[in-house]
């Protein structure tokens, strides 16, 4: 249940922050999708149905829809067409048979506009007709066609002379001239029924030939996929590609988080943490170029994946946080008189919280500020500092460039003398007193000064 509720609260948090970039991703898949449906024109399909009388298996009906659609049905559908450029070969790719039930073959043809579709199908459909009642034609025996009729004879002529030999018997005086009639009689009684079975299995094998059951129905609508389908396809896929990537590299993102791998990582002590106010963007420096102004209209300034800044008490509060730790440096290093302040170039809120830290210092010890690269660092050289303190917020770097940092440091003659971490917070306005209740101020300042010294 807690997995599940994360996964939520994250994808959510992913939608409200990059909301701008998911918008404008959106966007640019519809347009692809729209740019596909120009590149593909709009097909138009119909169907027309044959029928195949009499009885038949199923083995035989999928190797007569395989007939429909060969090469030599859709060759002669093709030059009876006659359109430019377009083969018996190109055609297989546009039509499809496929046996329904009732022994009914459907063939659908595909083509760029409805009166072409239909003319395909109906074509597709007297053309598979008409190779099938010619193979029916010369597979057919010959001698095979002429032996019914001259069986039929054979059993004509029999009856007749069971009839002769039936008159010129005895007329019932024996018992045995009464059984030889009564057998004779049974026998052409049988080669009647045998007639009568040829001539129906004659008749209906003349009426097995296929039918077309009327012509194609014009298409009222264009085949899938349709230009609106396109651009719907085109609009979640870029989606769906888009948040499968925030949640891939948040799940491969390798940035240190916790104090103990940062001072690992960097070689040394942590000095404490101090808070900044949140805002819009402090995670990014203020810069006017074209790639910055680019990150913050689509809300790329500040990390998506983190939490929400957690509430804190006023400027004033933040401010004694500033002072422990300057309290700190001052007593690691009691006879510094001037160290040097390194912070990643892209923190902007390690960068407001080192400016602050130097103007909470007062000169004692007298804290410079150097911004560095960190993909690559370069230090100034030493001159009169004591050593080094990184400020750099939590979440932001990994082992790798922190290890760079601390190397870069040491290459400029410098020791990591210690580590200040920044968090972003949210803090509550200044209450300022009003000059109509001048009763009240007093009580007011007082209540602040006792909260502050709660603190």
């Amino acid at each position: 249940m807690s997995d599940d509720a994360i996964r939520l609260v994250t994808i959510g948090r992913m939608l409200r922050r990059r909301g701008r970039l998911l918008t404008v991703l959106v966007v640019l898949g519809a347009l692809t999708g729209f740019g596909a449906s120009l590149v593909f024109p709009p097909r138009y399909t119909t169907s027309a149905s044959v029928l195949l009388p009499g009885a038949w298996e199923e083995r035989v009906l999928l190797t007569q829809a395989e007939i429909a659609t060969s090469t030599v049905v859709t060759d002669r559908t093709a030059e009876e067409l006659g359109w430019d450029g377009v083969d018996g070969e190109e055609l297989r790719k546009r039509v499809r048979a496929e046996v329904t039930d009732g022994n009914i073959i459907k063939i659908s043809g595909t083509a760029g506009s409805p009166a072409k579709a239909q003319r395909l199908s109906d074509e597709l459909a007297r053309q598979f007709v008409s190779f099938s009642a010619r193979i029916v034609d010369e597979t057919a025996d010959p001698t095979a066609a002429a032996g019914p009729e001259e069986l039929r004879q054979t059993v004509l002529t029999t009856s007749r002379r069971i009839t002769e030999l039936a008159d010129a018997a005895d007329p019932g005086r024996t018992v045995e001239s009464v059984q030889t009639r009564t057998e004779l009689a049974k026998l052409r009684t049988t080669l009647q029924e045998a007639v009568g079975k040829l001539d129906q299995a004659g008749s209906n094998a003349a009426g097995s030939r296929l039918v077309v059951m009327g012509p194609a129905a014009e298409p009222s609508g264009e085949a899938p996929p349709t230009r609106v389908q396109l651009i719907a396809a085109g609009a979640v896929l870029f989606f769906l590609l888009a948040v499968v990537g925030h949640l891939t590299s948040a799940r491969v993102n390798r940035r240190l988080r916790s104090e103990r791998e940062i001072a690992a990582a960097l070689g040394s002590g942590l000095l404490g943490g101090v808070d900044v106010a949140a805002r819009r963007g402090v995670h990014r420096p203020e810069g006017g170029g074209a790639r910055h102004r680019a990150r913050r209209l689509l809300g790329l300034d500040t990390p998506w994946n983190t939490p929400a800044p957690p509430a804190a008490g006023d400027e004033a509060s933040l401010g004694i946080r500033y002072r422990r730790v300057c309290g700190r440096i001052r007593d690691l290093m009691p006879g510094a008189r001037r160290l040097l302040l390194v912070v990643p170039d892209d923190d902007g809120i390690a960068l407001r919280a080192a400016e602050r830290l130097a103007e909470e210092a007062g000169g004692d010890p007298l804290l410079r500020v150097t911004e560095v690269s960190a993909e690559a660092p370069l230090v100034p050289d030493r001159e009169e500092e004591s050593g080094v303190l990184v400020v750099l917020s939590a979440g932001t770097r990994t082992t790798a460039e922190l290890h760079g940092v601390a190397e870069a440091c040491a290459d400029a003659g410098h020791d990591v003398v210690g580590i200040v971490l920044a968090d972003a917070v949210r803090t509550r306005p200044a209450r300022s007193a009003g000059p109509p209740r001048e009763a009240a101020a007093p009580a007011l300042a007082l209540g602040d000064g006792a909260r502050g010294g709660a603190r």
